[in-house]
């Protein structure tokens, strides 16, 4: 399982870096959102779920079972919430500029053809 996400995480953080730097605007938002999905994955498995884990609800007191650690589940949801925000900024930012340059290159200028 550790090999599977080890290598999840590495694939999303490669085609997000190779993402960013494109020069087009919608690329590099993609490349953004890539890696911080990558970067919710890395957070979310820091938990270290056992294979047996109850919810991380404690019903009563000297159960003594194996519970998830709900912190990194908290983190995650709120890196979520957070990263959908500035993906919608950054689109929105990309698509003013867009209208404003006529381009949508990350510099602004136009493609020689």
């Amino acid at each position: 399982m550790a090999l599977v996400v080890a290598v999840t995480v590495g694939w999303l953080t490669a085609c997000g870096i190779y993402l960013l730097l494109r020069a087009r605007t919608f690329s590099v938002i993609l490349g953004l959102a890539l890696l911080s999905h990558a970067a919710n994955l890395t957070l979310f498995f820091s938990g270290g779920i056992p294979a047996e884990a109850s919810p991380p609800l404690i019903h009563g007191e000297g159960h003594g079972e194996a519970y998830a650690d709900p912190l990194p589940q908290a983190l995650v949801l709120t890196a979520i919430v957070i990263s959908f925000a500035m993906t919608a900024f950054a689109l929105i930012l990309a698509l003013r500029n867009r209208r404003a340059l006529k381009s949508d290159h990350v510099d602004g200028r136009r493609e020689q053809r």
